[in-house]
Protein backbone atom coordinates (compact mmCIF):
# COMPACT_ATOMS: atom_id res chain seq x y z
CA UNK A 1 0.00 0.00 0.00
CA UNK A 2 1.69 3.22 -0.88
CA UNK A 3 1.48 6.14 2.50
CA UNK A 4 -1.37 8.48 1.57
CA UNK A 5 -3.10 8.29 4.60
CA UNK A 6 -3.36 11.30 6.93
CA UNK A 7 -3.83 10.09 10.19
CA UNK A 8 -4.29 13.09 12.08
CA UNK A 9 -7.25 14.00 9.95
CA UNK A 10 -10.79 12.95 10.59
CA UNK A 11 -13.93 12.78 8.46
CA UNK A 12 -17.33 14.13 9.90
CA UNK A 13 -21.02 13.07 7.98
CA UNK A 14 -23.56 15.72 7.74
CA UNK A 15 -26.43 13.90 6.79
CA UNK A 16 -30.48 14.76 6.59
CA UNK A 17 -32.57 17.64 5.09
CA UNK A 18 -30.83 20.16 3.08
CA UNK A 19 -27.30 19.88 4.93
CA UNK A 20 -25.90 22.19 2.05
CA UNK A 21 -28.16 25.22 3.35
CA UNK A 22 -27.58 24.09 6.55
CA UNK A 23 -23.89 24.48 6.37
CA UNK A 24 -23.99 27.53 4.11
CA UNK A 25 -25.30 29.33 6.83
CA UNK A 26 -22.63 29.06 9.63
CA UNK A 27 -19.61 28.55 7.67
CA UNK A 28 -17.17 31.40 5.68
CA UNK A 29 -16.87 29.57 2.52
CA UNK A 30 -19.79 28.83 -0.23
CA UNK A 31 -20.85 24.97 0.32
CA UNK A 32 -23.98 25.19 -2.18
CA UNK A 33 -22.01 24.80 -5.07
CA UNK A 34 -18.73 23.13 -6.80
CA UNK A 35 -16.53 21.10 -3.74
CA UNK A 36 -14.46 20.40 -2.31
CA UNK A 37 -13.51 24.01 -0.56
CA UNK A 38 -11.63 25.29 2.30
CA UNK A 39 -13.77 27.31 5.01
CA UNK A 40 -13.90 27.62 8.82
CA UNK A 41 -16.58 28.16 11.70
CA UNK A 42 -15.92 31.61 13.40
CA UNK A 43 -17.13 33.12 16.95
CA UNK A 44 -19.74 35.76 16.35
CA UNK A 45 -16.45 38.25 16.64
CA UNK A 46 -14.79 36.54 13.60
CA UNK A 47 -12.19 34.47 15.19
CA UNK A 48 -11.08 30.59 13.91
CA UNK A 49 -12.84 27.71 16.27
CA UNK A 50 -12.14 25.36 13.15
CA UNK A 51 -10.73 25.19 9.86
CA UNK A 52 -11.72 22.08 7.92
CA UNK A 53 -12.58 21.04 3.59
CA UNK A 54 -15.94 20.38 2.72
CA UNK A 55 -16.37 17.87 0.35
CA UNK A 56 -19.79 16.23 -1.51
CA UNK A 57 -20.90 12.43 -0.85
CA UNK A 58 -24.08 12.31 -2.58
CA UNK A 59 -26.44 14.07 -1.11
CA UNK A 60 -24.41 14.26 2.46
CA UNK A 61 -21.10 16.19 3.05
CA UNK A 62 -18.00 15.21 4.70
CA UNK A 63 -15.66 17.64 6.69
CA UNK A 64 -12.32 16.81 6.57
CA UNK A 65 -10.92 18.28 9.72
CA UNK A 66 -7.69 17.39 12.65
CA UNK A 67 -9.02 14.51 14.58
CA UNK A 68 -7.93 15.96 18.10
CA UNK A 69 -10.18 18.47 17.51
CA UNK A 70 -13.63 16.88 15.25
CA UNK A 71 -15.24 15.63 18.80
CA UNK A 72 -15.20 19.03 19.52
CA UNK A 73 -16.42 20.69 15.89
CA UNK A 74 -19.26 18.22 15.65
CA UNK A 75 -20.96 18.93 18.97
CA UNK A 76 -20.16 22.79 18.06
CA UNK A 77 -22.61 21.90 14.97
CA UNK A 78 -24.79 20.15 16.91
CA UNK A 79 -25.47 23.07 18.98
CA UNK A 80 -26.58 25.51 15.69
CA UNK A 81 -28.44 22.38 14.35
CA UNK A 82 -32.18 22.69 16.80
CA UNK A 83 -35.08 20.70 15.20
CA UNK A 84 -33.62 20.53 12.21
CA UNK A 85 -33.39 16.64 10.69
CA UNK A 86 -29.49 16.42 10.18
CA UNK A 87 -27.12 13.84 11.41
CA UNK A 88 -23.73 15.04 12.90
CA UNK A 89 -21.72 11.92 13.44
CA UNK A 90 -17.51 11.06 12.92
CA UNK A 91 -17.19 8.62 10.21
CA UNK A 92 -14.59 6.22 11.62
CA UNK A 93 -14.60 4.33 7.92
CA UNK A 94 -13.12 7.08 6.36
CA UNK A 95 -9.89 8.88 5.77
CA UNK A 96 -8.52 11.53 4.07
CA UNK A 97 -5.57 10.78 2.09
CA UNK A 98 -2.63 13.09 0.09
CA UNK A 99 0.00 12.57 -2.49
CA UNK A 100 2.43 14.96 -4.08
CA UNK A 101 2.15 16.13 -7.29
CA UNK A 102 -0.29 17.18 -10.55
CA UNK A 103 -3.92 15.41 -10.61
CA UNK A 104 -7.64 15.78 -11.29
CA UNK A 105 -8.35 16.35 -7.31
CA UNK A 106 -6.28 18.75 -5.93
CA UNK A 107 -6.47 20.99 -2.92
CA UNK A 108 -8.98 23.74 -3.33
CA UNK A 109 -6.56 25.79 -1.05
CA UNK A 110 -3.88 25.42 -3.28
CA UNK A 111 -3.09 23.18 -6.17
CA UNK A 112 0.44 23.13 -5.30
CA UNK A 113 -0.34 21.18 -2.16
CA UNK A 114 -1.19 18.17 -4.00
CA UNK A 115 -3.74 15.69 -4.51
CA UNK A 116 -6.52 15.44 -1.70
CA UNK A 117 -9.17 12.91 -1.31
CA UNK A 118 -11.76 10.57 1.05
CA UNK A 119 -11.24 6.80 0.84
CA UNK A 120 -11.18 3.81 3.05
CA UNK A 121 -8.89 3.97 6.05
CA UNK A 122 -6.55 0.38 4.88
CA UNK A 123 -3.07 2.22 4.15
CA UNK A 124 0.06 3.86 5.54
CA UNK A 125 0.46 7.22 7.23
CA UNK A 126 1.69 10.36 5.27
CA UNK A 127 1.52 12.43 8.52
CA UNK A 128 5.38 13.36 8.18
CA UNK A 129 5.12 14.08 4.18
CA UNK A 130 2.44 15.93 4.34
CA UNK A 131 3.62 18.31 7.24
CA UNK A 132 7.15 18.96 5.54
CA UNK A 133 5.23 19.69 2.16
CA UNK A 134 2.64 22.12 3.37
CA UNK A 135 4.70 23.79 5.95
CA UNK A 136 7.36 24.31 2.60
CA UNK A 137 4.28 25.83 1.16
CA UNK A 138 3.93 28.57 3.67
CA UNK A 139 0.23 27.37 4.58
CA UNK A 140 -0.78 27.14 7.73
CA UNK A 141 -3.58 25.06 9.36
CA UNK A 142 -5.68 23.37 12.36
CA UNK A 143 -6.48 25.10 16.05
CA UNK A 144 -2.49 25.23 17.20
CA UNK A 145 -1.50 27.53 14.06
CA UNK A 146 -5.19 29.52 13.00
CA UNK A 147 -7.50 28.85 16.53
CA UNK A 148 -8.36 31.91 17.94
CA UNK A 149 -7.30 34.20 14.89
CA UNK A 150 -9.36 36.39 12.51
CA UNK A 151 -10.10 34.62 9.64
CA UNK A 152 -8.22 37.11 6.94
CA UNK A 153 -5.16 36.68 9.42
CA UNK A 154 -5.09 33.12 8.31
CA UNK A 155 -4.49 34.17 4.80
CA UNK A 156 -7.87 32.85 4.20
CA UNK A 157 -8.70 35.44 1.21
CA UNK A 158 -5.44 34.19 -0.42
CA UNK A 159 -6.25 30.62 -0.38
CA UNK A 160 -9.94 30.22 -1.48
CA UNK A 161 -11.05 30.06 2.23
CA UNK A 162 -14.09 32.78 2.36
CA UNK A 163 -17.03 34.02 0.06
CA UNK A 164 -17.39 37.70 0.47
CA UNK A 165 -20.97 37.07 -1.86
CA UNK A 166 -22.32 34.23 -0.52
CA UNK A 167 -24.20 35.86 2.35
CA UNK A 168 -24.64 35.54 6.18
CA UNK A 169 -22.74 32.98 8.27
CA UNK A 170 -21.53 33.33 12.18
CA UNK A 171 -18.62 35.78 11.90
CA UNK A 172 -19.26 37.75 8.58
CA UNK A 173 -19.36 41.10 9.99
CA UNK A 174 -15.62 41.45 11.44
CA UNK A 175 -14.46 39.40 8.46
CA UNK A 176 -16.04 41.19 5.67
CA UNK A 177 -15.49 44.96 7.41
CA UNK A 178 -11.41 43.74 7.11
CA UNK A 179 -12.02 42.87 3.55
CA UNK A 180 -13.93 46.23 2.78
CA UNK A 181 -11.06 48.08 4.80
CA UNK A 182 -8.12 46.04 2.98
CA UNK A 183 -6.47 45.80 5.92
CA UNK A 184 -4.93 43.24 7.66
CA UNK A 185 -2.55 43.90 9.81
CA UNK A 186 -1.27 40.55 11.00
CA UNK A 187 -0.97 37.30 9.25
CA UNK A 188 0.60 33.72 9.94
CA UNK A 189 3.67 32.76 8.47
CA UNK A 190 6.15 29.69 8.23
CA UNK A 191 9.42 31.11 9.75
CA UNK A 192 12.42 29.09 10.05
CA UNK A 193 12.63 28.33 13.86
CA UNK A 194 15.89 30.29 14.84
CA UNK A 195 13.90 33.25 13.85
CA UNK A 196 10.45 32.85 15.43
CA UNK A 197 9.59 34.76 17.72
CA UNK A 198 8.84 33.49 21.05
CA UNK A 199 6.23 36.11 21.80
CA UNK A 200 4.25 35.53 18.60
CA UNK A 201 5.16 31.77 17.93
CA UNK A 202 2.06 30.04 17.47
CA UNK A 203 3.68 26.19 16.76
CA UNK A 204 7.12 24.58 16.51
CA UNK A 205 8.09 22.07 14.63
CA UNK A 206 11.89 20.94 15.35
CA UNK A 207 12.64 18.28 13.27
CA UNK A 208 11.92 20.57 10.21
CA UNK A 209 13.47 23.56 11.53
CA UNK A 210 9.95 25.51 11.32
CA UNK A 211 7.79 27.78 13.38
CA UNK A 212 4.20 29.61 12.14
CA UNK A 213 4.37 32.92 13.92
CA UNK A 214 1.76 35.09 13.64
CA UNK A 215 3.53 38.90 13.12
CA UNK A 216 2.97 41.97 11.97
CA UNK A 217 2.90 42.39 7.91
CA UNK A 218 5.44 45.16 8.57
CA UNK A 219 8.07 42.18 10.20
CA UNK A 220 7.41 39.89 7.74
CA UNK A 221 10.57 39.24 5.61
CA UNK A 222 10.64 39.19 1.92
CA UNK A 223 12.48 35.32 2.31
CA UNK A 224 9.46 34.44 4.22
CA UNK A 225 6.91 35.12 2.07
CA UNK A 226 4.82 32.82 0.58
CA UNK A 227 5.05 33.18 -3.18
CA UNK A 228 1.23 33.23 -3.25
CA UNK A 229 0.88 35.71 -0.60
CA UNK A 230 1.24 39.12 -1.94
CA UNK A 231 2.90 42.33 -0.67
Amino acid sequence: MSATLLTKRAVIRLSGDDVRGFLNGLVTNDVGGNLPVWAALLTPQGKVLFDFLVWADDKDLLLDCEDAAAEAFAKRLTIYRLRRQIGIAIDPALGVHWKAGDGSSHDPRLAALGQRWIGGRDCDSADHAWLAHRLSLGVCEGVAELGDLLWLECNAAELNGVSFTKGCYVGQENTARMNWRAKVNRRVVVVPLADSDPARQRAAYPELGLAVDHLRVDDIKPEWRPVWLPD
